[in-house]
């Protein structure tokens, strides 16, 4: 039986397969995609070739359509488990994605006076200035 902290130093696997088992990807062939693509650098080489080796301690840069990962491999996978068993194959070295100021929905609903579709407050005192002027 293989010891969870232990590291795997001769024993090496497809790239493709590795990201589908740490569940990085959805399926091995998105995982493909991405390596053939060059989303994928290993120790800070791109790499385009699905069936690429990697083995634990290696470097793996992943860009994907949302967010950039950085990982280390600490074992290659055997199968594609729960999230709990797919996170003891990697370290996440990813740094935490920059602090942007969240507006609140009253923030995100305010728009500046004049621009835009008049409010009905708006439309009524218009109504008052032309029934007004007739």
């Amino acid at each position: 039986m293989k010891d969870e902290g232990q590291t795997f130093s001769g024993s090496r696997q497809r790239i493709d397969k590795w990201l589908f088992f740490a569940r990085m990807v959805k399926s091995r062939s998105l995982a493909q995609v991405y390596v053939q693509n060059g989303s994928v650098r290993v120790n800070g080489e791109r790499v385009v070739q699905p069936s690429y080796g990697i083995k634990a301690g290696d470097r793996i840069e992943l860009s994907l359509e949302r967010r950039d990962l950085v990982l280390v491999v600490r074992a290659p996978g055997e199968r594609r488990g729960p999230f709990e068993e797919a996170k003891l194959l990697y370290e996440d070295l990813t740094p935490p994605p920059d602090e942007t100021k969240r507006l609140t929905a009253f923030e995100q609903a305010l728009r500046a006076p004049g621009s835009g579709r008049p409010t009905k407050r708006d439309r009524r005192a218009i109504d008052r200035l032309t029934k007004d002027g007739d």
